[in-house]
């Protein structure tokens, strides 16, 4: 067997520092941070997300870059420090494995509306009225009545409008004994009239039927238990998607760190020139002020700072392994502090700056439409492919606009994708790199269409369905579990001076204050704030549901529940598996392994220098392990044989 092929490393610093901000700024930035700060006291929201970013978000984000840097090592292969861990790494592989199969179905669907938008760019985009076939009479594309101006029979008139007449004369008739003719509505009145809500009829947006009803075609199906058929035209833009990750990904970080010049840096372009054009319309004060205006009395909510952690937490994105994986082809001596504080504060300004650009058009969407900006603000799904696109419809040359935003939503997807998927598979490749490191195009490609595969039940007609309840629960509260267990692994089994000391070695001496801010944070508040948010997202949990007040079958939520807990497994198999291996031994099996430390020789220096068997010692490149090497083992620097090491059989 011939020596393994080196392990790849960022061509230069900036390659580094565009993945990270691309894979730490998403889709959550744009359609889930906005929502969050208007639901959660406006400006008041950015209190406790500045503290979360401090105590939660800032240390996990420097731990991870931190380990995987001074190992230079993958999400499973870095667990030699602590053996016992090893199944951390396979649960964040496996978490991040989870969320790539639903994640590009959502770029997909922004795809699908992409190339929709680019072929009607001599027109308007289809979800413009509610003459279309795929609409139905609760389709509404006029503003919604200005009540308080209008008398008490234009307000019947247009109450009416909006309710089932059929329930409405049966209601009348048997609550008030009335013949429901018109004279005798009048006489009823507006006030006696707008309290029969039962008969409100269900009335959707243009953008909502065009989504729901020709997109997804969801009315297609029968709820989860039976999602129908697939959709051609989705499948064809799901293949597109994950053809499209392939070559951002066949030449490793070789080209996905190229791509990200254009992915990481064009969303801020398009948000700049959606924020300009949000600000020119009428009522985006209204969307501005909805937005940050303070409502300092939620702050005694702690629900509200339980969103903020979890924001903080999701959009950073520690313990899916793909911090850990970017950092591992760093340069050893490369600052990965300096570069945590300016992505994480990156990353955060972002969310900020980016609901200036939604909630401008909102505030306009609300006032063409008579509504409050409440009725109209959405996250998620329904914000990128409802919400959003109904205020674009009402633009001039709306098509244009509908094009650069779904554009937006492609780039800012495409990084995160990136680096989850190439977490998966430099996570597997560490595994077997003399196998799979000269394959590593063809090892990408089985890898992107087993996600095409994966993805297929999604993109049927009852697919929004399966996404769901992927999103609801993949990478839910086994994150948290996950970072718990790696600030445990480390800071408390490994040692904290240990990695104190892991960490000087590489990035040079730290002052007092740089310390007095990491090491409790690691020991004792960064995982006490995890354990918040545990607590919390069980005190509030909610069986998944896509409509409200709709939740899934029990089935449905148990295997749901399989998918959030798969993680955690791999945590306690690979922990057994450990200990066995080590003779029943806890004390050796979390004992690191004698390979522990920088890959290459030049920065093995210290404790790390000669001791370190299975390791070629006068290799000037990366050191491969012994089984790796085709010349007879040679004799370590300190003079001892391998074989002398009573461990050395388990190499």
């Amino acid at each position: 067997m011939g020596k393994e092929i080196a392990r790849e490393t960022w061509s230069s610093k900036l390659d580094f520092m565009l993945s990270c901000i691309g894979y730490a700024v998403g889709l959550g930035n744009i359609w889930r941070f906005p929502y969050l700060c208007y639901r959660n006291g406006g400006g008041a929201f950015l209190v406790p997300y500045v503290i979360m970013l401090l105590i939660a978000g800032l240390p996990s984000f420097f731990f991870e870059l931190a380990i995987g840097q001074f190992a230079s090592e993958g999400p499973i292969t870095v667990w030699k420090v602590n053996p016992l861990a090893y199944g951390i790494g396979w649960g964040m592989v496996t978490i991040s494995a989870l969320v790539s199969v639903y994640y590009n179905v959502i770029i997909m669907y922004a795809i699908y509306y992409m190339f929709v938008s680019f072929v009607n760019l001599d027109g308007e985009v289809p979800w413009i009225d509610c003459d279309n076939p795929w609409n139905t009479p609760n389709c509404r594309k006029e503003p919604y009545p200005d009540f308080p101006s209008l008398d008490n029979t234009t307000k019947v008139d247009e109450l009416l409008k909006m309710m089932d007449m059929s329930c409405v004369n049966k209601t009348v008739m048997s609550k008030y004994n009335v013949v429901p003719v018109a004279n005798e509505l009048y006489t009823l009145g507006y006030e006696t009239l707008k309290n029969l809500t039962s008969c409100e009829r269900d009335l959707k947006l243009p953008s909502d039927e065009y989504w729901s009803r020709f997109v997804l075609r969801l009315h297609e199906s029968d709820g989860i238990d039976n999602i129908n058929g697939i959709s051609l035209k989705n499948v064809i833009c799901l293949f597109f998607a994950w053809v499209l990750i392939f070559f951002c990904l066949m030449k490793g970080i070789k080209s996905s760190g190229k791509v990200v010049y254009f992915t990481a840096t064009f969303p801020y372009v398009l948000l700049i020139v959606l924020l300009v054009r949000g600000l020119t319309l009428e009522g985006y004060k209204e969307g501005i002020k909805f937005y940050i205006i303070p409502e300092w009395e939620r702050l005694k909510d702690p629900k509200v700072w339980s969103d903020a952690a979890t924001q903080i937490f999701y959009s950073l994105g520690p313990a899916f392994g793909g911090l850990l994986t970017m950092s591992s082809f760093n340069n050893f001596k490369n600052n990965c502090w300096r570069d945590s504080v300016i992505v994480a504060f990156i990353n955060c300004g972002t969310s900020v700056f980016g609901g200036f650009a939604i909630f401008s058009l909102l505030g306009y969407m609300a006032h063409v439409t008579n509504q409050d900006v409440a009725d109209v603000a959405d996250s998620g799904p329904g914000l990128a492919f409802v919400a959003y696109p109904e205020g674009i419809a009402r633009l001039p040359v709306s098509s244009l606009w509908a094009f650069l935003f779904f554009f937006m939503i492609i780039t800012l997807g495409l990084d995160s994708q990136m680096v989850m998927m190439e977490t998966v598979i430099s996570g597997i490749t560490d595994l077997y790199p003399q196998l799979l490191r000269r394959k590593k195009a063809l090892f990408t490609f089985i890898c992107c269409m087993i996600g095409f595969a994966l993805g297929i039940p999604m993109s049927t007609k009852g697919g929004i369905l399966v996404l769901t309840l992927f999103d609801w629960y993949s990478g839910s509260y086994n994150l948290m579990v996950i970072c718990f267990c790696e600030l445990i692994a480390v800071c408390w089994i490994y040692g904290i001076r240990n990695f104190m000391k892991d960490i000087e070695m590489m990035l040079g001496p730290r002052n007092i204050v740089f310390w007095a801010y990491y090491l409790p944070m690691w020991c004792f508040i960064t995982p006490g704030a995890i354990l918040f948010i545990i607590i919390m997202s069980g005190v509030y949990y909610t069986p998944v549901y896509y409509v409200a007040d709709e939740p899934f079958p029990s089935w449905a939520q148990g295997v749901g529940w399989i998918l959030a807990v798969l993680p955690i497994v791999w945590v306690v198999l690979g922990a057994i598996v450990a200990i066995v291996r080590n003779g029943c031994s806890i004390r050796a099996a979390v004992t690191p392994r004698p390979d522990w430390g920088p890959r290459l020789k030049v920065n093995r220096t210290g404790k790390y220098y000669g001791d370190n068997y299975g390791y070629v010692p006068d290799d000037d490149e990366e050191i491969p392990k012994i089984y790796a090497v085709d010349d007879p083992i040679k004799v370590p620097e300190n003079g001892s044989k391998p074989t002398d090491y009573a461990d050395f059989h388990k190499l």
